[in-house]
């Protein structure tokens, strides 16, 4: 093949030749966002504004049991956070990762849903890069994510 070695394949496929970068870029695929979070005045309380990508299912009471904020990773990032009050006699709270090619806005109607199924709260976040969480998204950032989300859940 034109005698190239195999550094120089890595290079013209590769460059730099960095498997992390490589895998990041074949293992993370964030959706365009299908939400918006507005802070008010206050900076304390968020309010979700989801677009039509979303696919919400449900009526406008259903959404208001949805409180979301952002907290911040210790790689310096800021994820969003949703917690999901879907059964008022529950006594258990799911901490969620979602699936990769999809957001916090897609996967609102489907934790309404769970929750009131199993009859527990859910509690979910966006990893870094995803929705209005600031980053990229890496191996790293995500280890960071769920440590925040699990400090987050655990806190307020």
């Amino acid at each position: 093949m034109n005698n190239l070695s195999f550094s120089e394949l890595c290079c013209l496929f590769c460059c730099p030749p960095c498997p992390g970068k490589i895998a990041s870029k074949l293992a993370f695929l964030p959706p365009d966002p299908t939400y918006t979070l507005m802070c008010d005045e206050s900076g304390s309380r968020w309010t979700l504004h989801l677009s039509e990508r979303a696919d919400w299912q449900y009526s406008s009471r259903e959404k208001d049991a949805i409180e979301c904020f952002m907290t911040r990773t210790s790689k310096g990032n800021r994820i969003a956070c949703m917690f999901v009050r879907c059964s008022p006699n529950a006594k258990y709270t799911l901490l969620f990762s979602h699936g990769n090619a999809v957001d916090l806005g897609q996967m609102s109607s489907f934790y309404i849903g769970l929750g009131s199924r199993i009859n527990c709260n859910i509690f979910s976040y966006d990893y870094s890069g995803y929705g209005a969480s600031s980053g990229k998204p890496t191996e790293k950032n995500l280890y960071a994510d769920i440590d925040a989300a699990w400090v987050a859940l655990r806190t307020r």
